[in-house]
């Protein structure tokens, strides 16, 4: 990036853009899935975790990329796992402060985004060659990308498995007073994986020019 750019250019607002709908880590790369088959048996820990992961790979981008000149090639791997780490905890520390019942709910998988391949992935493919305003929003766009779909995969799963939102009825009684009934196997983490599997179908059959390009 010229130092003349634009925050917000055109190139700019596409490392944002980008990861949200054709370029989405999860869809295209197929990275994070086993968060995104574990914590969307309901929207809040869902989205809590998108939240998560998503400041978690934007600061971590930005620590890199101020620190890529500096790090020896032999040990970056280290690097971005201690950088990682840390960030996770203050993160783990603050749910468990501020949104404890929630921080429970997540159990060990916050602690298991230090592992999560769409951070390590961001950090070895753009924060090292890249300036920490590029990098932030790479982090940003690709946390949000991966959000999106842990969101609508919960949705789903809380939605036709227990009737609710947030906890909340949804469905009016007079469905189950005329038959209907929850689907015990959307709160099982079979559906998760055949949830995001339907997901994945139809963003490629939408984009199929990402299939010729690989």
């Amino acid at each position: 990036m010229s130092a003349k750019e634009p925050l917000f250019s055109a190139n700019n607002r596409k490392l944002v853009t980008g990861p949200l709908s054709k370029n989405n880590p999860i869809m295209v790369q197929v990275l994070g899935i086993c968060s995104a088959l574990a914590v969307t048996a309901k929207l809040e820990p869902a989205i809590v975790m998108a939240l998560s992961v998503t400041a978690v790979v934007a600061f971590a981008n930005v620590i890199i990329s101020l620190l890529r000149n500096t790090i020896p090639s032999r040990i970056r791997i280290i690097v971005q796992l201690v950088v990682v780490a840390g960030l996770v905890i203050v993160v783990d520390q603050v749910l468990k402060a501020f949104a404890y019942d929630v921080s429970k709910q997540l159990s060990v998988f916050v602690g298991l985004i230090i592992t999560n391949c769409i951070i390590m992935g961001r950090l070895e493919a753009f924060a090292l060659g890249n300036t920490p305003w590029r990098s932030f929003l790479d982090g940003i766009g690709n946390g949000l990308g991966y959000g999106i779909i842990l969101v609508a995969v919960a949705f789903f799963r809380e939605l036709l498995g227990a009737g609710t939102l947030f906890g909340y009825k949804v469905i009016p009684q007079c469905f189950y007073d005329a038959g209907y009934s929850d689907s015990g196997l959307m709160v099982l983490s079979p559906m998760a994986l055949i949830t995001l599997g339907v997901i994945i179908w139809v963003h490629r059959a939408r984009n199929k020019d990402l299939i010729e390009e690989n």
